[in-house]
């Protein structure tokens, strides 16, 4: 047997090492094409959804709110405007800003007002936002 026969050889452990390392390359590569393909390369698209619930606590009412950038970038300094008009008159006013929303990020919080919001209409929306 020359030299040349017995490096060519490789014994079961290097075959097993062998197999685990391509397994493990190949699962990496997977996943960043995966995340390639599926990455979101949206701007942030924001939506604001009032929840059911308004609680009533010492004679001021709560009105609790949800936030969600359902784009792909984040967005910073998000603005909250919640209008509650009665008789086609603006009663209250109340505004609110989150910091930082990413993206698919949820955030929640509530509006406090005097008057009764099942009274009048009531309208929370987004006024702004700027990108980090």
């Amino acid at each position: 047997m020359n030299q040349s026969e017995s490096e060519a050889e490789r014994t079961p452990a290097e075959w097993i090492t062998l197999s685990i390392a391509l397994f493990i390359l190949a699962i990496i590569v997977s996943l960043v094409g995966y995340i390639w393909i599926n990455e979101k390369d949206q701007p942030p698209i924001i939506s604001v959804n009032k929840k059911q619930t308004i609680r009533r606590v010492n004679g001021q009412f709560y009105v609790p709110f949800e936030v969600v950038n359902s784009g792909g970038e984040t967005a910073e300094s998000v603005q909250i405007i919640a209008t509650l008009k009665v008789s086609s008159q603006v009663e209250e006013t109340g505004e609110q800003q989150i910091d930082f929303l990413s993206g698919g990020e949820r955030e929640e919080g509530a509006f406090v007002f005097n008057h009764n919001p099942q009274s009048g209409e009531l309208n929370i929306r987004i006024a702004s936002y700027k990108l980090p």
